[in-house]
């Protein structure tokens, strides 16, 4: 992708800068893991059985670690890779709790832990159509994020979104044992196992509340998790969806007192413990009658 800057009406290409260094990139995401990838960082080259993980990070909201490495290389396989990383880390599931207990001065028990949501990323400043296609799986637990730098200071970075018809890499784990057993216990979680067996009223009202989110920022994507279904802005949740039988439950990610609602719809849950959805706000719904002004509420989270 092109960048270009507007000097009256005319525009100037702005050069791209590779980095020189895998160690440059390494620097880049951890100095600002939160801010680019919503995790929490806790440990840089980490090593456990002769093995060295770049960078160690944990996903405060689906309570699960994510392994990070930095790829210089092109034509390095990076599904055997990450298959092996993810081996690694739940044969060893102990190694990493103590490693964030001590690098966070923090007490996580396995328990707290959801192993199921643990997943490897990979960064580079370009994957090939090989390693694209390869990853191009709706329920594989591997990401690819390419980071590229330009004159100026300018960064871009991007997740390489899975395409509308990806398959499921069932087909092939299913000939290869080994595999079997990571992807019994790892599960990616899709749109289509919150909405399966859900009355069609029930999908419909989920769609047409999906359709008025996305509306408000191109920005926004949708994460499946385990509980409920994410909308993410630059790594943020700014509102999740809960599909029940009859109804959808709603989040605003805002701090209780930060919320504009003068018809008072939301439901304060700060003090609630073990609600599932982020943010301090909720709201249950069985029609769109409200949508538009519970669209204006969620506004407000995407524009913070």
């Amino acid at each position: 992708m092109a960048l270009f800057k507007q000097t009256q009406s005319m525009l100037d290409l702005i050069k791209e800068l590779p980095f020189k260094l895998e160690k440059e990139i390494q620097r880049l995401f951890e100095n600002n893991l939160s801010m680019i990838m919503g995790l929490e960082m806790v440990k840089s080259e980490f090593s456990i059985k002769n093995k060295r993980i770049d960078t160690l990070g944990f996903d405060p909201q689906t309570k699960s670690f994510v392994i990070i490495e930095y790829k210089r290389e092109r034509n390095n396989s990076v599904v055997d890779q990450g298959f092996t990383y993810l081996n690694l880390m739940l044969q060893n599931k102990a190694d990493f709790i103590l490693e964030y207990n001590e690098g966070l001065k923090k007490t996580l028990k396995r328990d707290d832990v959801d192993w199921s949501q643990t997943r490897v990323a990979f960064v580079s400043q370009g994957f090939t159509e090989n390693q694209r296609e390869a990853t191009n799986f709706k329920d594989i637990a591997i990401e690819l994020w390419e980071v590229k730098q330009y004159e100026g200071g300018i960064v871009s970075i991007n997740q390489i979104k899975k395409s509308g018809a990806a398959e499921s890499i069932k087909a092939i784990t299913d000939r290869n044992t080994e595999l079997q057993e990571i992807t019994k216990e790892i599960k990616v979680y899709t749109e289509e196992d919150h909405l399966s067996g859900k009355p069609d009223e029930t999908v419909e009202l989920y769609e047409k509340f999906k359709s008025a989110i996305l509306d408000l920022s191109p920005d926004i994507e949708i994460k499946p998790q385990k509980w409920y279904i994410a909308f993410k802005k630059n790594g943020t949740n700014v509102s999740d969806i809960e599909i029940q039988k009859n109804t959808i439950k709603i989040s605003v990610n805002l701090k209780v007192g930060k919320l504009d609602d003068p018809k008072h719809l939301m439901r304060d849950v700060s003090i609630l413990k073990g609600h599932s959805l982020n943010g301090d706000y909720e709201l249950r719904v069985d029609s769109d009658k409200d949508l538009q002004y519970i669209m204006s509420l969620v506004k407000q989270a995407v524009i913070i």
